[in-house]
């Protein structure tokens, strides 16, 4: 039976879709049939041969897992929006049982599938006559979660508050990276030990600019798959 996470962030352009491309890569280089999935992409490129969904094409080739961008991602907006905000505009809005019933297909084809989030945790998915938070979406999958946060300036207020909504929410986590990690700095050392101090969780990796290789053990990797 297949074993999923969901990965969030502590907000926009923190690095999700690097990091999850990597923990897919992975996975699949130690031998994991591991698989990806996006609910709801916004921003996507558009092109002649119509909207290319960027965070899922990237995923896509880091992790060569060779799947159509179909099965990568449900729901593709061009407006760099809130996903709310793009379906109100382009149509489309998002259907819950179209998303489980396309993350059930996922799941059939992967051992290992890991689904990333829109933006940061407070993202609302769709906002009109049926309002949809990325929280539910996480509680009708039935995930665990991976939080995604800077190492640099600002990730203490950032993660704590991420951590204590999500709490707030139910919403079990297992842990913390931290992206854009510079080894030997005095204050992401400090925004470590911090952010584990005052959530009780753990950073269980750190990746920096341009890692081609997620450093974690793969077991460890594994074991956060539920």
């Amino acid at each position: 039976m297949s074993k999923g996470i969901f990965i969030t962030a502590t907000g926009t352009n923190v690095g999700k879709t690097f990091v999850t491309g990597l923990m897919v890569k992975k996975l699949r280089e130690a031998g994991h049939n591991a698989g990806y999935y996006k609910v709801a992409l916004s921003g996507a490129e558009v092109t002649e041969h119509g909207l290319i969904p960027g965070d899922a094409d990237s995923v896509n080739r880091v992790a060569a897992i060779g799947e159509t961008m179909e099965n990568l991602v449900t729901y593709v907006y061009k407006n760099p929006f809130s996903p709310h905000l793009a379906a109100i505009i382009e149509g489309n809005p998002v259907e819950m049982d179209i998303v489980k019933a396309a993350y059930k297909k996922a799941a059939t084809n992967y051992d290992y599938l890991t689904v990333e989030g829109s933006g940061g945790i407070v993202c609302p998915i769709r906002y009109d006559d049926t309002k949809i938070m990325l929280e539910d979406i996480i509680k009708e999958l039935g995930l665990s979660t991976l939080i995604i946060a800077d190492a640099g300036l600002g990730t203490i207020n950032a993660t704590v508050l991420t951590v204590e909504y999500m709490r707030q929410k139910n919403i079990p986590i297992k842990g913390i990276i931290f992206n854009r990690y510079h080894e030997g700095s005095v204050m992401e050392e400090d925004n470590k030990m911090m952010v584990e101090i005052m959530t009780g969780l753990s950073v269980i990796a750190f990746v920096k600019e341009n890692d081609t290789e997620l450093k974690i053990d793969t077991d460890k990797l594994v074991a956060l798959y539920e």
